[in-house]
């Protein structure tokens, strides 16, 4: 496979990923909204950071996994119990910050450990790489190799950053419609993981 090819699946298959609502895209835009654009780019640059080595991660178990299902069973449990801590966190916050504070100087290399480590407990990235790698091996316009693999990753990782950059940008720009949302934020996040983390529960007991 060529280089753009790789680059270009990895690019459009991270835009997909996350354009929809979920911690991490929110957890921009509220730190945009709190420490500023400047600080939201670390943070970014954290994200992206993690997700170049889950994308890799993603697409070596998707040569891996396939072959034994039973682990991709146990990854999904653990990533379950990380969502609904997260979400009882999330709620936590929301519950004893109500109120949108002022504008927060931070350090940008807090920012970027705080996205490293906000990264890391999103476990939804390596079976979603794995899923999409896995859609694109079957369809035969994907062939894992290592060096594919570091073109898909680096393609997810500018995809990544990317995209999050634009929910920053935009964040600051509409600031002001977003006071409400702002400071609802917390909820929502609460809301989003805990009803993902419900679902598979709900899921393992009907399928378990």
């Amino acid at each position: 496979m060529t280089f753009i090819t790789c680059l270009f699946f990895g690019f459009v298959i991270a835009v997909s990923g996350s354009i929809v609502p979920s911690f991490l895209n929110l957890t921009v835009v509220k730190f945009s909204l709190k420490s500023g654009q400047k600080a939201a780019y670390f943070l970014i640059a954290g994200f992206a950071t993690v997700l170049f080595f889950q994308a890799n991660i993603g697409a070596y178990l998707s040569s891996i996994l396939m072959k034994n299902s039973e682990y991709i069973s146990i990854i999904q449990k653990i990533g379950t119990g990380i969502l609904i801590l997260l979400s009882i966190n999330f709620f936590r916050l929301y519950v004893t910050s109500k109120k949108l504070k002022k504008k927060v100087e931070i350090e940008r290399s807090k920012a970027y450990f705080h996205g490293i480590g906000m990264a890391l407990l999103n476990t939804v990235a390596i079976p979603f790489y794995f899923t999409s790698i896995s859609f694109l091996i079957g369809l035969g316009y994907f062939e894992y190799t290592i060096q594919n693999s570091l073109y898909f990753s680096l393609g997810s990782t500018i995809g990544s950053f990317a995209l999050y950059s634009v929910y920053a940008t935009v964040a600051n720009k509409i600031e002001e419609k977003l006071a409400f949302i702002a400071t609802k934020m917390d909820f929502i996040l609460g809301c989003i993981t805990g009803v993902v983390g419900i679902g598979n529960v709900v899921y393992f007991l009907v399928t378990g």
